[in-house]
């Protein structure tokens, strides 16, 4: 219901609208005096601020004449330039603004007002005051809305471009408007999507606001089942990301190698990506694990990248010439199980050499042979190494040999170990042979 309301009286209503041009210049004169903020904007944002002010006097007066049952209409005061009121002024700056032009009516009702009127025109002011304040925060809202809309885009069109590892000027040009542009220590994070009511907004929204309590930024999709977060800023991805697990669905949260700005984020992208992929083959896998503890998995699984890390971090420095015997060591204690004597019986050295060795596996490779996780991944490695320096040393088999070997014309597949021959059966396929 329209709450009633009295109607002043006319010599009232003349004093109220003949002062429209003095109260615009008052409240002028006081924001100048008493708001910092409005002396350090440019003329041409003061002015706008002015004209605000001035509006909202002119829309009180023609509001104080109408007649009962017409609500204020403040919205009009601010639809004229929204947008450049909420670049050039917070919304905080705009209560300031309705609070200085309020005072202003205000300290003029004595004289305004004609005898009995001056509680009628103070509710009045307070009254329209009110809905100005309303109109201020729907502005601000609405434009809050639209840019943050506009923000969703470019961020999605940022991490998908990540995705695709196109670092090219459309996606600087993205990053820069989203103030991304100089971020270092850039991590790329996917897990699954929680299951919470309201989908995939209150997903993202939940992330960022839980990385931004660990002073981290974060960009932040849904693709499908997944949720997908960049993080920047940050030198421990790991702590971070176990602090804000519980934002993401069930099962494994992969990160990525953590890279120096946005635009080598591909590469932490696509080891973050292969590692959920394969993390199914470790049962035992951490709800938060980083994409180089799943190696192993990313081999079997078939990526290239994670076999040459493999090869490169384990076969090749023990491969090295001044660390034969530490290759040789180490598929010693690995075909033994893992058994130290074993080993030193096997390799004619003291067990004391064989953990010494052991030791220096572990400072060359970074993995420890006795811990059976690590061992595992070694072994994989080892063989990775060798059917690499196999492939590189042995010429591959024309297309026709291929095509004649094997019984009936039909190829054979090539077993991953000789048959281990006896004497009798050796000069058997010698003489065939010859």
């Amino acid at each position: 219901m329209t709450d009633q309301r009295q109607h002043p009286s006319e010599a009232t209503s003349r004093a109220v609208e003949r002062s429209a041009g003095e109260l615009a210049t008052l409240a002028s004169q006081r924001m100048e005096e008493h708001l910092r903020w409005y002396r350090e904007l440019s003329a041409e944002e003061r002015s706008q601020v002015g004209l605000v002010a001035q509006a909202g006097i002119s829309q009180f007066i023609a509001w104080f004449h109408q007649e009962e049952g017409h609500e204020p209409s403040a919205i009009s005061i601010f639809a004229n330039a929204p947008q450049e009121l909420t670049r050039s002024v917070s919304l905080r700056q705009t209560l300031d603004l309705v609070r200085t032009v309020v005072d202003v009516v205000e300290s003029r009702v004595e004289s305004l007002a004609g005898p009995g009127d001056e509680q009628l025109l103070r509710e009045s002011v307070l009254r329209f005051s009110r809905e100005i304040a309303f109109a201020a925060a729907e502005v601000y809202a609405g434009a809050a809305e639209a840019r943050g809309a506009w923000d969703a885009r470019l961020e999605a069109l940022v991490v998908d471009g990540v995705l695709r590892g196109e670092a090219d000027e459309s996606m600087q040009s993205r990053a820069s408007a989203l103030g991304w542009g100089d971020v270092a220590d850039v991590t790329f994070v996917v897990g699954t999507t929680p299951t919470a009511a309201g989908g995939a907004v209150p997903a993202v929204d939940d992330l960022r606001r839980s990385v931004r309590q660990h002073g981290v930024e974060a960009l932040a999709i849904v693709q499908r089942s997944r949720l997908i977060a960049i993080l920047g800023g940050t030198r421990d991805a790991l702590r971070v990301v176990s602090a804000v697990a519980d934002c993401f669905g069930p099962g494994p949260v992969v990160l990525g190698p953590t890279v120096p700005h946005l635009f080598a984020a591909g590469r932490s992208a696509r080891a973050a990506l292969s590692g959920l992929s394969a993390a199914a083959a470790w049962p035992e896998v951490p709800r938060v694990v980083e994409s180089d503890a799943l190696l192993a998995e990313r081999a079997l699984a078939g990526e290239p990248q994670a076999r040459r890390l493999l090869v490169d971090r384990v076969h090749r420095p023990l491969a090295a010439a001044s660390h034969s015997a530490l290759l040789t060591t180490a598929t010693a204690y690995l075909e033994s199980g893992g058994a130290l004597e074993a080993t030193a019986r096997t390799l004619f050295v003291h067990p004391n050499t064989v953990r010494y060795r052991l030791g220096r596996i572990c400072d060359a490779t970074g993995y420890d042979l006795t811990v059976p996780r690590e061992a595992w991944t070694v072994r994989i490695a080892l063989s990775l190494g060798r059917l690499a320096a196999a492939g590189a040393s042995s010429p591959a088999t024309p297309p026709a040999a291929a095509s004649r070997s094997g019984h009936g014309g039909s190829p054979t597949l090539p077993s991953m170990r000789p048959p281990r021959l006896g004497l009798e059966e050796s000069s058997k396929l010698s003489g065939a042979t010859s």
